[in-house]
């Protein structure tokens, strides 16, 4: 077998990976939302919310209130635009590297758009007696979904610029724990149901899913313009 053919058939395995893991996500994702969702328009019960507030308590230990506020915080509405707005500058002016800087501002505003039409559609109250302060409706959970769309993006960003191998992994680990737990505070603190957080974490997914390939596409397009304008006008005129 040829140099070539080995690239061409290693290429063409990626490919087939990539787009069957996509496709996986892609429809699971689906699936459980409009699951919950057609739950939560009909009766706005489901069986294992109640039980998921017993359960975080005890996951999580009932002397963990300034842990779990932290945790929270991390995907609060101050805090993404900060962390945002830092990843943008270190795309933009570290590593010059526009596009990138373009899709966490389209990432992150395009979630909470979503999720601001997805709550206005369902228009689920929040839990009674919760441990905190929240206002606004509650399915799907605002928390959940940006955590998902933009600590994804985080993860996507490291599996593209983290050339070692360990380090790559651990930081995707790290990021997917911190969303995961991110989800479980919400619950821990009743502002939230489970299920309301699943379906946050469905359509998060679903959004970067489908805004970063869109993204990738255009910055093709543009740059192949780009490169095709710049060699028509460096071209002799006859």
């Amino acid at each position: 077998m040829t140099t070539t053919l080995r690239r061409l058939l290693a290429g063409f395995v990626l490919f087939f990976t990539e787009f069957a893991l996509t496709l996986a996500v892609g429809t699971a994702g689906v699936v459980v939302f409009l699951l919950l969702g057609r739950q939560v328009l009909g009766d706005g019960q489901l069986s294992f919310d109640e039980g998921a507030f017993a359960w975080s308590h005890a996951f999580l230990g009932e002397a963990n209130r300034r842990w779990v506020d932290f945790i929270t915080f991390l995907a609060s509405r101050n805090f993404i635009i900060g962390a945002a707005l830092a990843v943008i500058g270190y795309f933009l002016f570290l590593r010059q590297h526009r596009w990138y800087s373009l899709k966490v501002p389209v990432v992150a505003l395009g979630s909470i758009t979503l999720n601001l039409l997805l709550k206005n559609f369902y228009h689920r109250p929040r839990p009674l007696l919760p441990l905190t302060s929240a206002s606004g409706l509650s399915f799907p959970s605002g928390h959940a979904m940006i955590s998902a769309s933009f600590y994804g993006l985080l993860i996507y960003l490291v599996w593209r610029h983290v050339d070692n191998r360990s380090l790559r992994w651990l930081l995707t680990v790290l990021i997917g724990t911190l969303i995961l737990l991110i989800g479980l505070t919400r619950v821990y603190l009743r502002v939230h149901y489970a299920s309301d957080v699943l379906a946050g974490f469905a359509a998060g997914g679903l959004w970067l899913l489908i805004a970063i390939p869109l993204l990738n596409r255009l910055e093709r397009t543009v740059k192949h313009r780009v490169r095709t304008a710049t060699a028509d006008s460096i071209l002799p005129a006859e």
